[in-house]
């Protein structure tokens, strides 16, 4: 069999490497990696690859930056010639980016089967381009692996054939597993005892000037009572610089590889984002998590995890922020199979898939 795994984004890179190295054990299996260059920095691309575990690309398309339209007709201009001369088995695609529902785009209109790891989350908000990323993909692909019960049922409703779901658990969790001793195992110099740590990319809070200077502003009030340190998405800090605002008192750091940004998630006081994937890790490790969101396609870290949905309500946020400070935080649990196994349960399907 031969299997192209497409792939784009940081996310991308933490779901793809657990897959990989599951299908290394399969002799019939031959995969080819595919990386769009949807993300093409170098702090946020090449060294992930290296830290995972993962191989050089066989292919890099290099699409670079662009709008939604534009980004993603390139990454189908691009990947369809690819397809063609190599003829793929089945491409696995990954998470709701760009990249992703161009890859099932592309795969469904030449007739090449579509498996689509994360597939069924739903924040049921169709402002947000990932959301349409998610509704497309699903609908396109031949096989649907999912991280949680939410998901399963969003499909099912959807009225996607039970047989085309596997519920496997996440894959993100996996390379968690994987890195978090080497990640623990850094040394912190001169980092506070306790700190929050913040994530800050989505165009909803960062393409607003006025949304971006209200979230600063409450990032500025928190760090009165804890360290903030702020690893900032190079959009971010371009956004920031363009509408000449102020961090003031805010660790504004250069983006961190994953183990680096691992190691200081394990040690946070409390985690502040509106990242999707973070939701998940701080779930896993138990470290409370406020999102700068109304919604999540992740509402199982809400119902089981460590998950608080502040949006962008600062009174909201220094409510939960003062639990947290007075030991009152969120208890979560780990929810069901996300145990560092999903990899190995996706090879599994695959290796009874016709």
């Amino acid at each position: 069999m031969n299997v192209f795994h497409v792939v784009g984004t940081r996310p991308n890179f933490m779901k793809v490497a657990p897959v990989m190295n599951a299908l290394k054990t399969r002799a019939h299996v031959v995969q080819t990696l595919v990386h769009t260059g949807q993300h093409y920095d170098a702090n946020m691309s090449d060294v992930f690859f290296e830290q995972l575990g993962i191989p050089a690309p066989d292919v890099n398309l290099a699409v670079g930056s662009g709008t939604q339209a534009r980004q993603t007709a390139e990454i189908m201009t691009r990947l369809e010639p690819v397809l063609l001369d190599r003829v793929p088995d089945l491409v696995l695609v990954y998470g709701d980016v760009n990249s992703t529902v161009a890859a099932a785009l592309v795969c469904a209109k030449l007739g090449v089967r579509v498996g689509h790891v994360e597939a069924g989350l739903r924040s049921f908000d169709r402002t947000m381009p990932e959301e349409i990323n998610r509704l497309v993909t699903d609908q396109l692909a031949d096989l649907l692996f999912t991280p949680s019960e939410d998901a399963d049922f969003n499909l099912r409703k959807e009225g996607i054939p039970a047989e085309k779901i596997f519920r496997v658990g996440n894959v993100m969790i996996d390379s968690l597993v994987k890195l978090l001793p080497s990640a623990q195992g850094q040394k912190q110099i001169g980092l506070p005892q306790n700190f929050a740590l913040v994530t800050l990319h989505r165009p909803a809070n960062v393409d607003d000037s006025a949304i971006l200077k209200r979230i600063l502003q409450s990032l500025l009030e928190v760090s009165k009572d804890l360290s903030v340190i702020f690893p900032a998405h190079p959009r971010t800090r371009k956004r920031i610089a363009d509408f000449g605002l102020q961090a003031g008192q805010l660790h504004v750091l250069d983006p961190l590889s994953y183990v680096e940004f691992l190691g200081l998630q394990s040690r946070a006081t409390v985690v502040i984002t509106d990242s999707g994937g973070i939701q998940e890790e701080t779930t896993y490790l138990g470290i409370p998590c406020l999102t700068l969101r109304e919604n999540t396609e992740r509402p199982i870290t809400v119902s089981l995890g460590t998950n608080v949905l502040v949006g962008r309500d600062p009174d909201k946020l220094r409510v939960e922020l003062s639990r947290i400070l007075a030991g009152q935080a969120k208890k979560g649990t780990i929810p069901p199979l996300w145990d560092g196994h999903a990899g190995e349960r996706i090879a599994a399907v695959l290796a009874n898939y016709p």
